[in-house]
């Protein structure tokens, strides 16, 4: 007998729906897209592997330019242009500058940070500081040769407050013990300040040493270049060709004192101002076409 009407209504409301949508949501990836993930894997396994032969095969030497491919000025000439460039400014507010450039390793030892005295001085009001023991000959000694700053507690006590500046520092040996317990390295070594026996900058007797120092010129290497100043816009340029060739063989020396494996060889040699580009420099005093040095003067 055939189930009634009102009972099949009954049924078709008491029964669980069918789980027909359930199978619509079940992740399907089809073969085609497996290959390409894993395609894609592969590659990008491939691109870092090439990345890490590329790093390894860089230049292990700074970058340096092909010299006979460039313009190049003698001394006279580049001191025409900066001077036309310097035009508005005063004869010693503005610097000639110079830019050695080394052919050197960039994992190689590098020139520290040092002072030279040229023929004619550049700045004459370089700050020293000589930390000593207080009342001692070598303060009063210090003082007498014209350092700025001589001491030990106040003269500490200002560089951790950071409220003086000076160009270099100089140590009594007597004194490192106490600079090394007051923090003093971690103020002045990121600096390049920090007495050093491998500088010269420990010393008993600071009189002879900063007498001879006073108006020298302060320079270092960084990223295989020497950059300082070379003379006042007033030099002539027979006084700028003394210089230059006083601060070269300098430099060369240095590099010359390097350890045997060592790469250092001066590349090029460019000449700028305060305010002037660089001109990269042939060697040369003058050129054929150069003005007379007196008319580069003043």
């Amino acid at each position: 007998m055939a189930t009634p009407s009102i009972y099949r209504a009954s049924t078709r409301v008491l029964l669980p729906p069918p789980h027909t949508a359930f199978t619509a949501h079940l992740p399907i990836r089809p073969f085609s897209t497996s290959t390409t993930l894993a395609a894609a894997k592969i590659n990008k396994a491939k691109a870092q592997q090439e990345k890490l032969k590329k790093r390894r095969k860089r230049n292990p030497f700074f970058k340096t330019y092909n010299l006979d491919d460039m313009q190049q000025f003698s001394l006279c000439d580049a001191v025409r242009y900066l001077r036309a460039i310097e035009m508005s400014k005063s004869p010693t507010s503005a610097k000639y500058e110079v830019h050695v450039k080394f052919r050197t390793r960039k994992n190689g030892p590098v020139i520290r940070q040092n002072q030279m005295q040229l023929p004619y001085p550049v700045k004459t009001d370089v700050k020293f500081c000589y930390i000593c023991p207080d009342d001692s000959k070598a303060a009063s000694d210090a003082r007498e040769a014209g350092a700025s700053y001589v001491g030990e507690e106040q003269v500490i006590q200002q560089i951790k407050a950071g409220s003086i500046s000076f160009d270099r520092c100089f140590a009594h040996p007597a004194s490192m013990q106490r600079l090394a317990k007051e923090g003093v390295p971690r103020i002045l070594g990121p600096k390049g300040l920090m007495p050093n026996p491998k500088n010269g900058t420990i010393t008993e007797h600071p009189k002879a040493l900063f007498r001879e120092l006073i108006g020298g010129a302060l320079y270092k290497e960084k990223f295989g270049v020497v950059r300082m100043a070379i003379g006042q816009l007033a030099f002539t340029p027979e006084m700028l060709r003394d210089n230059l060739k006083a601060a070269l063989d300098r430099l060369k020396s240095d590099a010359a004192s390097l350890p045997d494996e060592a790469v250092k060889a001066v590349d090029e040699v460019v000449l700028s101002s305060t305010n002037g580009p660089g001109f990269s420099l042939n060697g040369t005093f003058r050129s054929p076409t150069s003005l007379p040095t007196a008319q580069l003067t003043g």
